[in-house]
């Protein structure tokens, strides 16, 4: 690893502020001259890179949305986002266009980016084929002149986010008026510890909401920021003692990784830069929380909200010790409410379904499902689905999820995803997938297939098919043949019953 010390670096490269800037200018020139107008889409589809970055950068300048891709994705999920925004441009690792070159909407101009040595390492790449009919984003970028002209709008990026139907829905907001983006900067600074001259790190993946969140904003006021490939625990100690690193967004699974490393290789590590460690995305259990405390000192924190919510509530190590189990209270702007099915508000200490609302912040809609949008809202606030409570002191507590969701390695996943692909797997009569307890991953999927009564389905066989159409982290961990489902009156299967023993012995059912 060399020496670093100022800029955006990945591997052994290492990009200064003045680079950077000249780089994405160009690149937004680059748009531009593609056709690119304020508002339009430019797919992302690349881990983490250098490149990453710039893109998003550049899309900001010309008003463009930057649309992330997770790359574990295989082709149809790709051409569904593609599609469904409207994407003019796709930028991507040569790699993770190869595959798929032949099946991307017509019209679409695609950039490859030549997968870095950094990232080829990490995950055992060879080198990559050129793409037919795609533009070399080097070649491409260097032959674009400096774009001079004044700062878009800077609209946020614009994330997809799976639901209940299946059906991954993009979350757009309207670039920010200053008074927003004040409020944006200081929920950055307070919840994040985005300050001027930070020194982070990015271990999580860029196409996820809160990393690259995180990233745009460090990336601008950082002195220095590191992306990192993939996780690796040992990696990112050396990192943090390298490279001096203060601040960092992390997501519970990480900090089981770390935890299970030999006591000797954690004292190797001098971890005593750090200063503000921010964590979300999924239930930490407390002893978890509680070792990482132990060892790195009172600079963990915690967060929750959503892609849809942003942050809403925050809470310190000390909150942590003092009330195990809270994810803090509401931030400066932010308001919740408890509510029952009804809508009426719950006093505290009593459990239902959590709605918050953050005025100062942009609203958004669902790209191209308004009627989705509408129903997750009640008087102005909106609901991510999950139950819990607040006490005495304001501090929330979450309990269950009302909506079918399951969050493993902090990756919300949507089980009716699954489910729709099962059902049109010959054989398949019926289907439920849920989350069960893992330790390191908080959950993991399980699936019970219901087979028709001339069947011989496989749990191999089920598993074989979701992997020819969804990325591999939606394929069940765990796949059971079961006839006699229990269903509720309405005939669909009782998905609780089926997933409420795996939890009962843990006390808790998220």
């Amino acid at each position: 690893m060399t020496k670093l010390s100022r800029g955006l670096a990945s591997g052994e490269r290492c990009l200064g502020h003045a680079d950077l800037d000249l780089r994405l200018r160009r690149i937004a020139s680059g748009l531009l001259a593609l056709g690119i107008k304020a508002g339009d889409c430019i797919a992302i589809l690349m881990r983490n890179d250098i490149a990453f970055i710039e893109a998003s950068f550049a899309a900001q300048t010309v008003g463009a949305y930057a649309v992330p891709i997770n790359w574990h994705f295989k082709a149809e999920e790709v051409a569904y986002i593609l599609a469904d925004c409207s994407a003019k441009v796709l930028l991507g690792h040569a790699d993770l266009l190869a595959p798929i070159a032949g099946g991307l909407p017509s019209g679409l101009t695609t950039i490859a980016v030549a997968t870095p040595p950094e990232v080829a390492t990490a995950y055992g790449i060879a080198p990559a084929a050129a793409v037919p009919g795609a533009l070399d984003y080097e070649a491409w970028l260097g032959a674009a002149p400096p774009y001079r002209g004044p700062g878009g709008s800077q609209p946020l990026t614009m994330f997809y986010t799976s639901g209940t139907t299946g059906a991954p829905k993009g979350v757009r907001r309207p670039a920010p008026s200053a008074a927003q983006m004040a409020a944006s900067d200081r929920l950055r600074r307070d919840i994040f510890g985005i300050v001027p001259q930070i020194r982070s790190a990015i271990p999580g993946p860029l196409y996820h909401s809160a990393p690259n969140a995180f990233a745009m904003r460090a990336g601008r006021l950082g002195e220095l920021m590191v992306l990192m490939p993939r996780f690796d625990p040992v990696a990112l100690l050396e990192l943090i003692e390298v490279a001096r690193i203060d601040t960092m967004f992390m997501v519970p699974t990480m900090f089981i990784r770390l935890l299970k490393l030999p006591d000797a290789v954690k004292r190797r590590y001098d971890v005593s830069s750090l200063k503000f460690i921010i964590h979300a995305a999924a239930p930490c259990p407390h002893d978890v929380k509680q070792a990482m405390i132990d060892w790195w000192g009172p600079v963990i924190h915690e967060f929750y909200g959503s892609t849809e919510s942003s942050a809403v509530t925050f809470a310190t190590s000390a909150d942590t010790l003092a009330k195990p189990g809270t994810v803090g209270r509401a931030v400066a702007g932010a308001e919740l409410r408890i509510l029952d099915d009804g809508g009426k508000v719950l006093p505290a200490g009593v459990v239902g379904e959590i709605f918050t609302r953050f005025a100062e912040l942009p609203d958004f809609t669902y790209h191209n499902k308004p009627a989705e949008r509408a129903a997750i809202e009640r008087d102005g606030f909106i609901t991510s689905g999950d139950v819990g409570y607040l006490d005495a002191d304001g501090y929330l507590f979450l309990c269950d999820r009302k909506r079918d969701m399951v969050i493993s390695g902090g990756v919300n996943i949507y089980p009716a995803e699954i489910e729709a692909v099962l059902l049109n797997f010959a054989g398949v009569k019926d289907c439920a997938v849920f989350g069960i307890p893992d330790r390191e991953f908080g959950e993991k999927l399980m699936a019970v297939v219901e087979p028709t009564e001339a069947s011989s389905l496989t749990p191999a066989a089920i598993a074989a098919h979701l992997s020819q159409h969804l990325a591999d982290y939606k394929v069940p961990r765990v796949i059971e043949i079961g006839r006699h489902l229990p269903r509720e009156d309405s005939g669909k299967i009782f998905k609780r019953r089926l997933r409420d023993p795996f939890w009962r012995a843990l006390g808790r059912k998220i």
